[in-house]
């Protein structure tokens, strides 16, 4: 398994499909465990004003036979930063790639958008559901006020 990020130096890619995610072998296969990934301060662009949306993703999954290995997936969480979509379409963009990719057991992601407008958007996707036994903690990003 070739890994073109862990080690290297790596530059943001200029969008989220020029984005290369590694995946490494699972360290603990045939156990049941969630891994969690946040991203509090994820950014990407108003597809009608150019303006920045910013958004708290959380990423759970459980692992089958690899891992997105972490820097590949800050550096493609980053590619967004110039990317214009709505909420949903990087939300569960974001959720079915690494789904399609990883073939993790379970995933699911929660798109806790900072409000325009006044009003927050919040996209929530999973790929089905979450095996039997695993531990599901709540995802916990606070409402609106204390969002952060």
């Amino acid at each position: 398994m070739t890994l073109q990020h862990l080690g290297q130096n790596s530059a943001l890619p200029g969008s989220p499909g020029e984005a290369a995610l590694d995946y490494v072998p699972n360290p603990r296969p045939g156990r049941p465990y969630l891994v969690r990934f946040t991203a509090p301060e994820f950014t990407s662009l108003c597809p009608v004003t150019a303006q920045p949306d910013f958004a708290h993703l959380v990423i759970d999954y459980a692992p089958y036979e690899t891992i997105v290995e972490s820097k590949s997936l800050k550096l493609f969480l980053g590619s967004f930063r110039n990317h214009a979509a709505f909420h949903e379409d990087c939300t569960v963009g974001i959720g079915e790639r690494l789904f399609a990719e990883m073939v993790p057991h379970w995933l699911r992601i929660g798109g806790y958008w900072y409000p325009r407008g006044g009003i927050p958007i919040d996209v929530f996707w999973q790929s089905g559901e979450p095996p039997v036994g695993l531990w599901l903690p709540s995802q916990d990003v606070p409402g609106y006020r204390g969002r952060g």
